[in-house]
């Protein structure tokens, strides 16, 4: 027995994906939209949560000025740019060999690889930045422990630290060590894009360049990485996004503070600062949009940089 809604309860089949999707709207628009353009008004005003609604005070542009002015904000853009550089770079330069060393080396057991290497990624950051904070320890961590195992070897012991390194402390140090984290965790991630480009070149293509007498590095160059320049695109914009907005990996491993000199205080975690410590909204709100613009305007810049020319 089958059971049919009243015809006056029947949505038109021109309503109806607009009911389906009704549910979602909403959500974004509560959780994102209002958001949004909520710190666009607190952009141009003054104030501080503590004194309610009401104690809000229009004052223009002040915030952006206080913003463009502010050495700080200034210096975790700096930060930021370095780390993103850092641990973007060489995510790329290694996930593109390896993923075609996968897809060459590994077809029985790809699943599995893609798998592990997947993992990091998947894996909460803050757990993540709390493991590398005890494998950074000065005393006891494993990485001051490998520098010190690798400085007994003959010829190469020279070009290690003669000492344990303070990661966390030290203001030249503690910038490489949040890069290797993010290094770390997203590496795979590439890997993952990679591979899954790599699956759709035809095969057919290093086949007649074998039978030409290409070799493996020529295959590679002139067939794989052309045919990797659309996913390489969308993995370097993701990682400038994603550079441009890192939190977790610096806040947790200098405790929301910046660290010595102020060296690991990323943009986010500035607004963040400015937002909870100082209570000054209004001068986050300002910053948050600035570095909208600049992410905007580097992926705009990343966009034309991998843009072919027109024959």
């Amino acid at each position: 027995m089958s059971f049919r809604l009243p015809q006056a309860l029947r949505l038109s089949p021109r309503y109806a994906p607009y009911a389906l999707l009704a549910p979602f709207l909403l959500l974004f628009a509560v959780f994102g939209l209002f958001p949004l353009l909520f710190s666009l008004y607190l952009a141009f005003h003054s104030w501080e949560p503590t004194s309610g609604l009401g104690a809000m005070h229009w004052v223009g542009l002040d915030n952006f000025t206080f913003a463009l002015q502010d050495e700080w904000f200034w210096k975790s853009l700096r930060n930021t740019g370095w780390l993103a550089i850092a641990s973007g770079v060489p995510q790329h330069l290694v996930a593109i060999p390896l993923a075609t060393f996968l897809h060459l080396a590994f077809k029985r057991w790809r699943n599995p690889m893609v798998g592990a290497y997947f993992l990091p990624y998947i894996t909460s950051s803050v757990a993540i930045a709390i493991l590398f904070s005890s494998l950074f320890s000065t005393d006891y961590g494993l990485i001051n422990l490998a520098i010190a195992t690798v400085r007994e070897v003959p010829l190469i012991g020279h070009l290690m630290p003669q000492a344990a390194v303070d990661w966390l402390n030290d203001p030249d140090a503690l910038k490489p060590a949040i890069s290797m984290i993010v290094f770390w965790r997203y590496v795979g991630f590439n890997v993952v894009l990679y591979l899954a480009a790599l699956q759709t070149i035809p095969p057919d293509l290093y086949e007649a360049a074998t039978m030409d007498g290409a070799s493996r590095m020529q295959q590679f160059f002139h067939i794989t990485l052309p045919s990797l320049r659309p996913m390489i695109f969308f993995g370097v914009t993701l990682s400038v996004i994603g550079g441009l907005q890192l939190f977790e990996e610096p806040f947790i491993l200098t405790n929301g503070k910046g660290g010595s000199d102020q060296a690991g205080m990323s943009a986010a975690v500035y607004l963040y600062r400015n937002a909870f410590d100082f209570n000054d909204f209004g001068a986050a709100s300002a910053m948050s949009w600035l570095l909208f613009f600049i992410v905007a305007g580097l992926t705009w810049l990343t966009n034309r940089a991998f843009r072919r020319k027109d024959d």
